[in-house]
């Protein structure tokens, strides 16, 4: 069974390149796959960079340009919707503005996706400060008209995966939720962590050097610092960062205030690294473990799971934030292969949702009032035509 898969906010292409590897086949012999239909974004190195990896031989499928002025209905049909709606409202760095902000409301264009085409499953990807945005108020909204949309509704199964319990060598951790249509007789359950026990984590050092990367590698670019940053980078112990007590008084940042530990914070060698962020000023780069440097960009990628020959299209920031703003393509080929077991009536091993009482609740009652609804239209048509009898 083939999927058809658009996609919203698509980034560089790390969903789409879980979904690509994701393939299962049943007991029958049929095959279970993800194909791609079309996909948006906004900015052009980041829709170069997908077309290149993703769809090289339909380049003209990536439509780039604000989501805001898409005509989704000049889009092609699809079975299956992936949206990974800008976080910047809903992180907990920043200023949580949530509906408020620029792209708290993007979500929406994701719900007019999917009362246009109803396609059988979604997955939409959000950090997991969104359950606390607005207290709470933004994920309930978010979740409930996802619920609702399209001419069905959906099954969801909203849950917050931590990515270094899947094999990615990295500590992301981002709420992911999947809709299944609830005309079909699919239930998709979370798929049990693969590296649940932290001795089996892949760590940092794991993820860059084994296999060694080429020095002649795309978007491996080593950063020039002064003698100063060097130098004190050469203070600061593996897994530390700028308020080191080890550094020499003479070389600490004159920072007042609010302190983020994401300074110049250098990479434990022994342990998945700390989040790989798109964006930020001086000292937020991500420093190497053994020598004193930002890490390159295609190490960033290494930890991103991203594999060698995916190349980045654009400047060193361009691709740092395309990086840094990506879905690992493991956590996201972990997930879809369950979505596609799930159909397949292929049995996996699966953990509890994690997910409040509260939510629950509001879902069930959202299920419960378009089952009312639909009923109430079923009787009324049954009236009319009594009537015109």
């Amino acid at each position: 069974m083939k999927f058809t898969k658009g996609e919203l906010f698509c980034g560089p292409g790390g969903l789409s390149l879980g979904a690509k590897d994701a393939t299962v086949t049943n007991d029958m012999g049929e095959e279970f796959f993800v194909e791609h239909a079309w996909a948006n974004d906004l900015d052009e190195d980041t829709c170069e960079t997908f077309r290149q990896n993703i769809c090289p031989e339909r380049p003209e499928s990536v439509i780039c340009e604000d989501v805001r002025k898409l005509d989704i209905s000049k889009l092609e049909p699809i079975d299956a919707f992936s949206f990974g709606f800008p976080c910047n409202d809903f992180s907990i760095v920043g200023e949580k503005k949530g509906f408020e902000g620029e792209y708290g409301p993007l979500y929406t264009y994701g719900v007019k996706v999917l009362n246009k085409f109803n396609p059988k499953w979604f997955l939409a990807e959000n950090v997991g400060g969104l359950e606390s945005a607005n207290e709470g108020s933004a994920f309930l909204q978010i979740l409930t008209d996802l619920a609702n949309a399209g001419d069905q509704g959906y099954k969801l199964t909203p849950h917050l995966y931590k990515f270094e319990q899947y094999g990615v060598p990295q500590a992301r951790h981002r709420i992911i939720i999947v809709g299944i249509r609830n005309d079909l007789d699919v239930e998709f359950k979370v798929p049990k962590p693969t590296h649940e026990d932290p001795t089996t984590w892949i760590t940092s050092k794991q993820a860059i050097e084994e296999p060694p990367i080429n020095n002649d590698a795309f978007n491996h670019d080593f950063t020039r610092h002064q003698a100063k940053v060097v130098k004190m980078l050469s203070h600061i112990p593996q897994g530390g960062n700028a308020w080191s007590e080890e550094i020499p008084e003479e070389l600490r940042l004159n920072v007042k205030g609010a302190r983020m530990s994401n300074i110049y914070r250098r990479l434990n060698p022994d342990t998945p690294s700390y989040t790989v962020t798109g964006s930020g000023g001086g000292g937020t780069h991500m420093y190497h473990y053994e020598h004193f440097r930002a890490l390159t960009s295609r190490e960033r990628a290494r930890l991103q799971t991203f594999p060698d020959d995916f190349e980045f299209i654009g400047g060193k920031e361009s691709v740092r934030k395309q990086i840094g703003m990506a879905v690992p393509p493991l956590g996201a080929k972990v997930i879809i292969n369950a979505i596609l077991k799930s159909f397949a009536k292929i049995p996996y091993d699966s953990v509890e949702a994690k997910w409040s009482g509260d939510i629950k609740k509001i879902l069930e009652n959202n299920i419960k009032k378009r089952q009312e609804r639909t009923l109430s239209k079923q009787m009324a048509m049954e009236d009319l035509l009594k009537v015109t009898k």
